[in-house]
């Protein structure tokens, strides 16, 4: 009856509330509670029960009137401000998730962040994002074996059958820096990639072509495909982990390097066996164009080539923004240079789409010289468009360089990391030594040649004197 009596009271007509955070008391006026109805304080004014009022803060003593939160004092000192001058500032010495979970907790949006302080934490923010993505390596580069996964995976072959042979060999397909066989094995591996590269260019050379197939080539191509498919089998049988060997972009580029070739073949058998197919011919045209995705093979054994693949993977904002900006300028200028030059019978620009070729190649700096104004008037738009071009470029290009930097010091610090793995290794096999016990062991062995000596001298006086008696 009295807490019926006591809490079911009016409580508006109360001006102060007594708050608790974490030791921290503090009385707030109720119309500074009520300019902000949409926060927890706010809220906590609405409630008609206990209830209901538990649910916004941690414990309420109903003899007190005070409410308790299990948050942290030192910040409510920013909410205690918001709430008095409308205004909250960021709190320094705090990480800026914890500031959001605690604006969050309290019910208040980041848009009330004052002018002064809301560049400041975007920045802070932006900045804690990218921490976060360095650190998680399966996402800084195409390979997903980095520095700090390879412990992890090297762990699983000690539960697996024949797991030191498997994890010697893993090291040498995987790693080329693990020692010498390792790195002969990347050498030659590269050479047949190579050569695989050159017969296929060669090959389309127009001496080469409407006669049949030169054996040379396809001895080569075979070779080629052999060594390709024992590659990408034994990186399969000696793989810790078979779903992540599967999902690595790098494994399936080299799937996509021979497969092709076995397509190819199953598409000539059905063409000898039926003949109702048609286009069988242009099919097989495609599978061997399909042939130039071992290209990208380069990529296992290249830290440049994995680290613009991640460039453009965790770039795709400053590429899509990059599109934008083209497309913008294209359209712009594709009209302009028509409307000037679609009346001169010397110009070749009589058409919006040839516009738009010639945009494109006038804002990317290539300029080929087969369309070009003629006019005044379209060669002062051309150099607008030009000038539009080198800055429209210029501005995400350095965001995305800054960024391919920052992937290939990654890389290289990986490389350095596992290397320095694998000698901590082999040097944990090594008998431990002491430079400092060696140097004492030698000054006790000079001592003792010092004293050897005094020692001999005094046993032959000592021997004389005997003979004398």
């Amino acid at each position: 009856m009295v807490y019926g009596q006591f809490y079911h009271r009016d409580r508006l007509s109360r001006k102060m509330i007594n708050i608790n955070v974490g030791g921290l008391k503090q009385k707030i006026e109720q119309k500074a509670l009520l300019k902000f109805p949409k926060t927890r304080l706010g809220r906590i004014l609405a409630c008609s029960s206990r209830e209901d009022t538990l649910e916004l803060c941690d414990d309420y003593d109903v003899h007190a009137d005070e409410y308790y939160f299990d948050r942290n004092p030192s910040f409510f000192h920013y909410v205690l401000n918001f709430y008095l001058t409308g205004k909250l500032h960021v709190m320094e010495g705090i990480c800026v998730y914890s500031f959001h979970q605690e604006i969050e907790y309290w019910g208040i949006g980041e848009i009330c962040i004052h002018h002064c302080c809301r560049f400041k934490y975007h920045e802070r923010k932006q900045n804690a994002v990218e921490r976060e993505f360095d650190t998680q390596s399966d996402d800084l580069s195409l390979s997903s074996d980095d520095a700090s996964t390879i412990p992890q995976q090297i762990e699983k072959f000690k539960h697996m059958w024949h797991g030191q042979q498997r994890e010697k060999l893993w090291l040498i397909l995987e790693n080329p820096k693990y020692s010498f066989p390792a790195r002969a094995f990347t050498i030659f591996s590269l050479t047949i990639v190579l050569f695989s590269i050159v017969a296929m260019c060669v090959h389309s050379l127009p001496e080469f072509q409407g006669q049949p197939e030169d054996p040379g080539f396809q001895i080569v191509e075979f070779t080629c495909i052999v060594w390709f498919s024992i590659e990408y089998i034994a990186r399969l049988m000696v793989s810790p982990c078979l779903c992540k060997f599967l999902r690595n972009p790098l494994n399936i580029i080299d799937f996509l390097s021979f497969l092709p070739f076995y397509i190819t073949l199953v598409v000539e058998r059905l063409d000898e066996v039926s003949s109702e197919l048609v286009n069988i011919g242009r099919v097989v045209q495609v599978l061997r164009l399909m042939r130039i995705f071992r290209v990208l093979k380069l990529a296992r054994h290249s830290i440049g080539l994995r680290s613009l693949g991640a460039t453009f993977r965790h770039s795709y904002e400053e590429v899509g923004l990059l599109g934008v900006f083209l497309t913008v300028g294209i359209a712009i200028f594709s009209a302009l240079i028509y409307s000037s030059e679609k009346d001169e019978k010397e110009s070749l620009l009589h058409s919006i789409p040839v516009g738009w070729w010639w945009a494109t190649i006038s804002m990317t700096t290539v300029g080929y010289g087969d369309t070009y104004p003629v006019t005044i008037q379209g060669k002062l738009i051309g150099s607008t468009c030009i000038i539009f071009g080198l800055l429209m470029v210029a501005l995400p290009v350095t965001v995305i360089f800054n960024r391919f930097s920052k992937y290939y010091r990654r890389e290289q610090a990986n490389d350095v990391v596992i290397r320095n793995q694998e000698l901590r290794k082999l040097a944990s096999g090594l008998p431990c030594v002491n430079i400092r016990d060696i140097y004492v062991m030698k000054m006790h062995c000079a001592l003792d040649l010092n004293n050897a000596p005094c020692e001999k001298h005094t046993s032959r006086h000592v021997d004389n004197a005997h003979c004398s008696q």
